[in-house]
């Protein structure tokens, strides 16, 4: 049984949680393979907003198991939170959630060392959201790190406190002016720990290695997007991991002649937390309407995001990388009420034309080329059928499947789990 994915194709922030949680009915395994808890994955249903960090968006059905995979970093102080929000709900989440032994924990000194990094860049900094995923990942391939597994051995607190006492040394080497309470955060630390060792924690690649061979149905859950890719997003503004279909094979341990579908998720338009380039970026009216209509914040850090038309050129090279074989359009609704929309659909790059998305997309170098089509005036948010949406949205979803050569599946219509269009 083939391995489906389900990833995001901007700059993050497009959905994915909402369109796991629609998907989770026709899977049996929900399994995260990136990432760490920078992520914010949104659900909405029976009238309450939900923000998952680090735990699967399955968790709220009953019958699929969740798992984290070996490619994600955890925060146990985050985890613990996480679980402390879902015991209202009364979820069976210890039989539920499996963690694999092979992923890397985000110590307190960790987050320091973000911090740290960050001040010392200044004005080039990237934009972090200082949770200590960097850090991580770099001690994750300088082969340094501390693993979900050590924490069954009997000197993992002897293996904690050298990484520890090393990330104190390389703070001071940043010289900045960074105040901390070590023994403070080591004390919630380590009593999140103990929650997490209430799990259970497994070989994940033997795991879904067996449920294949079951038959067992099983959806990769991506976090951030493919812009944000460490090797094919806008570096250095990107995150630390593969969030790339590859990402799914490295970071559960399944091989890539068993991924299924691919399935693609981007919005109506497009939106940017933090820094970096951003070619179809508004500054007027209509990326201040965005914004305000679709509630783009943050949902890990809160912080506004930016907003700018939808860039057909980056959406195209993150279907190619990705090998998408279905596409979700996810904030339809949003755009209602504008007369006019635009589509980017090539780039003035150092004055030629071009389709492709080249090595840099700084302003000093590009600039966006508009495709302009006519807007939808209808409130889409109680539409159930795909033959209730506006012509003019149909024109544009046409436009876009004959562009990006894949069909849209999905089209979303408002944040519940209910407001979702099948095609």
């Amino acid at each position: 049984m083939a391995v489906d994915l389900l990833l995001g194709l901007q700059w993050g922030d497009e959905g994915k949680g909402k369109i796991v949680d629609v998907l989770t009915t026709n899977y049996d395994i929900i399994a995260r393979f990136q990432g760490g808890p920078n992520a914010g994955h949104t659900l909405e249903f029976d009238g309450i907003k939900h923000v998952l960090h680090t735990i699967p968006s399955g968790i709220f059905h009953k019958n699929a198991m969740n798992i984290v995979g070996n490619g994600v970093v955890i925060d146990p102080v985050i985890f613990r939170k996480e679980l402390d929000a879902l015991k209202k709900f009364e979820l069976d989440v210890k039989s539920k959630l499996l963690i694999s032994r092979k992923a890397h924990l985000i110590l307190p000194t960790h987050r320091l060392l973000d911090a740290a990094s960050e001040i010392a860049k200044g004005k080039a900094k990237i934009g972090s959201t200082l949770k200590g995923i960097g850090p991580t990942y770099m001690d994750k391939t300088g082969r340094n790190g501390m693993r979900i597994g050590d924490l069954e051995l009997d000197d993992w607190k002897e293996k904690y406190r050298a990484l520890a006492n090393k990330h104190e040394a390389m703070i001071g080497f940043y010289n900045v002016d960074i105040q901390y309470n070590l023994p403070e955060l080591e004390a919630d630390f380590f009593k999140s720990i103990e929650t997490l060792r209430e799990l259970t924690f497994i070989d994940s690649e033997e795991y879904l290695y067996q449920a294949q061979k079951k038959g067992k149905k099983i959806l990769a859950e991506g976090a951030q997007g493919s812009l944000l890719d460490i090797d094919f997003g806008t570096y250095p503004f990107v995150t630390s991991s593969n969030t790339t279909a590859a990402g799914a094979c490295t970071g559960l341990g399944v091989a890539p002649n068993q991924i299924g579908e691919v399935k693609g998720i981007f919005k109506a338009y497009t939106t940017r937390v933090g820094s970096g380039p951003f070619p179809t970026e508004l500054f007027d009216q209509d990326g201040e309407t965005m914004g305000r209509v679709g509630n783009e914040f943050g949902a890990t850090t809160g912080r506004p995001r930016r907003c700018g038309w939808l860039d057909l050129v980056a959406l195209k090279y993150a279907v190619q990388i990705n090998g998408v074989t279905e596409l979700m359009m996810m904030k339809a609704d949003v755009l209602s009420g504008f007369k006019k929309i635009k589509v980017c659909t090539a780039y003035n790059y150092k004055g030629d034309k071009i389709t492709h998305f080249p090595y840099n997309i700084e302003p000093e170098n590009l600039a966006p080329i508009y495709t302009e089509m006519k807007g939808w005036q209808k409130d889409l948010t109680q539409m159930t059928k795909a033959e209730q949406l506006p012509d003019t949205l149909r024109a544009y979803i046409d436009f876009l499947e004959k562009e990006l050569e894949t069909p849209i599946k999905i089209v979303s219509v408002g944040p519940d789990r209910t407001q979702t269009i099948h095609r």
